[in-house]
């Protein structure tokens, strides 16, 4: 049996996963869990997986939910120490880090010090640290499973090929909700709106990153670091269908693809039970019905995020932790209804300017350059908000 951790359980992927662990009792051993603040929800996932230990990474939830998780004999603990101690067991094969954000940097560390594979569905890690992850992972021989579908796709499409054949990776953007709105009508759009996306059920800070495309953005960072491959040949398709999950050009022209019905529990069990593959109840391909699967140019001009995400990589050095920190922060003021959806690459961008990156970062250079994106969106949104007032 393979012996899993998942940091971030109560999140979409997490509950995806362990639909996939429910399916797969005897594959797999539920070693931890974590949530930032949804108790309740871990509470019964604890009920149902019996893990040895959970961690609450927020400060407010009941304190009778902490107790009640004591008597079932789990070890409970809390915040971000909590976190790296759970990231840090021994008695585990693959830690999958669901979390969100600069959280699931750290922990993802600390597994690879422990000599456990990662199947990571935090990009972040890879955007702020991306060279120092691989590198540490390659020398303690740990093997990073992507988990994300356009980055597992690459990865299944790879499987017995020679790396050095790579002409291209090609990425497929859903173009997210308001591909088709025209420069003005994104100045007005809703959070509801943004968060209605077409094909995928996600979280809300994910969600919002495909509606501006910035996570296509963090995507080909990722992609750059898992594969290896010059950001010059990673490209991005607009494939509103969301049924090619990726393509992979070769040095002969020839391309593969990985395809399926929009369902991130596929590239979550092939992660999981990576070599080998598992029956999955899940939605087929009907191409009696499938008439038709459309490619289009990102229009960079609507949904400039992605080019800042190229450029914060050509920049290299702290600027992609800048870029990922920054855009966190707008996300969150967007989210909370304080800035319009155009504004959260206005700021990113803004951000990014101000910025002067370090080039070979420590890890804790690399911390430090994301508290300050953070400082700096915080106090351009207080000052945005200041000049409204005076007007």
């Amino acid at each position: 049996m393979k012996r899993i951790t998942i940091l971030g359980s109560t999140g979409s992927i997490g509950r995806n996963a362990l639909e996939v662990v429910e399916g797969n009792r005897d594959e797999f051993e539920v070693i931890g869990l974590s949530t930032h603040q949804r108790v309740e929800l871990l509470y019964q996932q604890c009920l149902i997986f019996k893990p040895k230990m959970v961690c609450i990474t927020g400060n407010d939830f009941p304190i009778e939910l902490f107790e009640k998780l004591k008597q079932l004999e789990i070890d409970v603990v809390t915040g971000k120490d909590g976190l790296r101690e759970l990231a840090s067991r021994t008695d585990v094969d693959v830690l999958l880090n669901a979390l969100v954000g600069s959280a699931g940097l750290l922990p993802t560390l600390d597994a690879i010090e422990k000599n456990i594979d990662i199947a990571l569905a935090n990009k972040e890690t890879l955007v702020m640290a991306g060279e120092i992850i691989t590198s540490f992972a390659k020398q303690k021989g740990v093997k990073i499973l992507p988990v994300d579908s356009e980055h597992s796709a690459i990865f299944q499409c790879l499987q017995g090929e020679n790396a050095k054949t790579i002409s291209r990776l090609l990425l497929t953007a859903s173009g997210g909700p308001f591909y088709d709105f025209s420069i003005n009508e994104l100045k007005d759009v809703t959070v509801e709106q943004a968060l209605d996306h077409p094909n995928w059920e996600m979280g809300k800070k994910i969600t919002i990153d495909s509606a501006t495309m910035m996570n296509k953005g963090l995507e080909v960072i990722e992609a750059h670091w898992l594969f290896h491959i010059p950001i010059s040949q990673i490209e991005v398709v607009v494939h509103q269908q969301s049924i090619i999950h990726s393509f992979v050009e070769f040095i002969d022209g020839s391309l593969k693809a990985q395809l399926g019905a929009p369902d991130m529990k596929v590239p979550i069990q092939y992660a999981l039970t990576y070599p080998n593959r598992h029956y999955l109840q899940t939605e087929r391909l009907n191409f009696d019905t499938l008439k038709k699967l459309t490619f289009d140019k990102p229009d960079y001009k609507k949904f400039p995020a992605c080019v800042l995400a190229y450029e914060s990589i050509k920049k290299g050095g702290t600027a992609p932790a800048v870029l990922n920190a920054a855009n966190e922060v707008a996300v969150f003021y967007f989210l909370n209804k304080k800035i319009r959806f155009p504004s959260i690459t206005k700021f990113v961008e803004q951000t990014l300017e101000k910025h002067r990156e370090i080039q070979n970062p420590t890890i804790d250079e690399i911390i430090a350059a994301d508290v300050w994106a953070r400082n700096f969106v915080n106090e351009a949104v207080r000052k945005e908000e200041i000049l409204q007032v005076s007007f």
